[in-house]
């Protein structure tokens, strides 16, 4: 039952902004980190940002400072805001959220369809 979608990749010229969404439905546990991923042409799969359900957010070093993510518990959806952006930002953007409601118990992970973006120079 959980779905995760996502929208807002496109091409844009280096530089320049764009913003992902993505939006989960079904039952997902409110404790959980939700975060987006990354995959070039190439290149493994790599985390770009998350975030907890308590606002803590970890971010991988090329991106920090040019990137912000955020989240609206309510609505259940994550965002990613991509600002500066430099041709290497080109990737397939996956959405993803897990939870561990028990440290002894299931892992649940699940990921989005993904959404291509690309930077022109």
């Amino acid at each position: 039952q959980v779905q995760l979608v996502e929208s807002g990749g496109g091409l844009v010229q280096a530089g320049g902004s764009l913003t992902l969404s993505c939006a989960a439905s079904g039952s997902i546990f409110s404790s959980n980190v939700m975060g987006w991923y990354r995959q070039a042409p190439g290149k493994q799969r790599e985390l770009v940002a998350d975030i907890t359900s308590g606002g803590n957010k970890n971010y991988a070093d090329s991106v920090k400072g040019r990137f912000t993510i955020s989240r609206d518990n309510a609505k259940k959806m994550v965002f990613l805001q991509m600002s500066s952006l430099k041709p290497e930002d080109t990737a397939v953007y996956y959405c993803n959220v897990r939870s561990n409601p028990a440290a002894w118990g299931p892992r649940y992970d699940y990921w989005g369809q993904g959404t291509q973006v690309t930077v022109s120079s």
